[in-house]
């Protein structure tokens, strides 16, 4: 069974959906289409900006979903899923590229969950931290027991989960998680606390925007962050969504429901090939594209 897989925040790089535009009048249609619904030419920021431009949320969040979902409409008839899954943001490209969501609303909630997390960001200061060479177990043993925000986020693969919480409560905990045995416990150059507490006001704000947006039963199970198992219902995959803002990403754990699901192959539809990586520590021996 085939399995396609979503990029999230992290995957961008300049340049990126530059060939797609030049090379495909649907996707230049579909570019075109987007800078108008923005209000601005990302395409601009995307094929010619500087990192610091494309490091912005409100930048990196749409482009990362376009180039997913324009290079999914490319693909023709190669992309015939039996399932699929996103990282955070790419579960937005994943419902739009299997007709859960339309393209210009799935483009307008991106936007409008980018803006409300960039606001939350700029109200707390806040950040997270990838952990590497700990159990699960002992992260969230060691988050738990700190007086301040601080949990895990990402769950990205055996021995890599990436923490977020305030600046205070991430310093104390790569202290103590370095203490405890942590190959590494780095801060990341991000501008806040993604999949924490500190992200329920923008977890609120997107709440309204979805449930005011038409969702539709997608043409195969899309495993979600924050079940980790096949969705299909649109009133499930719209909560889920919402809850996703404040919990963690269970990567790790919606990977291995995919291949117990009888997933054999996992394609990466977006810009790099993060999730390609994360998925062979997860399962070697399963084929990656």
């Amino acid at each position: 069974m085939k399995a396609f897989v979503f990029p999230g925040q992290g995957a961008q790089f300049v340049g990126m959906g530059k060939n797609l535009y030049e090379e495909s009048l649907v996707a230049k249609e579909m570019y075109e289409k987007a800078n108008d619904i923005l209000g601005f030419r990302i395409t601009d920021l995307m094929f010619n900006g500087t990192d610091e431009d494309l490091r912005q949320t409100k930048v990196t969040q749409p482009a990362i979903f376009l180039h997913s979902v324009i290079l999914a409409k490319t693909m023709g008839d190669t992309f015939k899923p039996d399932m699929v899954a996103g990282h955070s943001l790419g579960e937005f490209s994943a419902l739009v590229a299997v007709g859960s969501l339309s393209f210009e609303d799935g483009l307008k909630l991106v936007y409008a969950r980018a803006l409300a997390m960039q606001k939350a960001c700029e109200t707390t200061p806040s950040t997270m931290a990838a952990v590497l060479n700990l159990p699960d177990e002992k992260v969230e043993e060691i988050c738990a027991g700190i007086d301040d925000v601080v949990v895990p986020a990402n769950y990205n693969c055996p021995g890599q989960i990436v923490i977020s919480g305030s600046e205070s409560g991430i310093d104390k905990a790569c202290e103590l998680l370095l203490s405890a045995g942590a190959k590494r416990a780095l801060k990341l150059k991000v501008g806040g606390a993604f999949h924490s507490p500190l992200m329920e006001p923008a977890r609120a704000e997107l709440a309204q925007a979805i449930n005011s947006t038409h969702f539709s039963i997608p043409i195969c199970p899309v495993y979600q962050n924050v079940t980790t198992i096949a969705e299909s219902d649109p009133e499930i995959v719209k909560t889920n969504l919402i809850a996703q803002l404040t919990a963690p990403v269970k990567w790790t754990q919606s990977v291995q429901h995919m291949i117990a699901d009888g997933a054999t192959s996992f394609t990466e539809v977006g810009p790099g090939n993060v999730l390609q990586g994360l998925i062979k520590k997860i399962d070697p021996n399963v084929e990656t594209l």
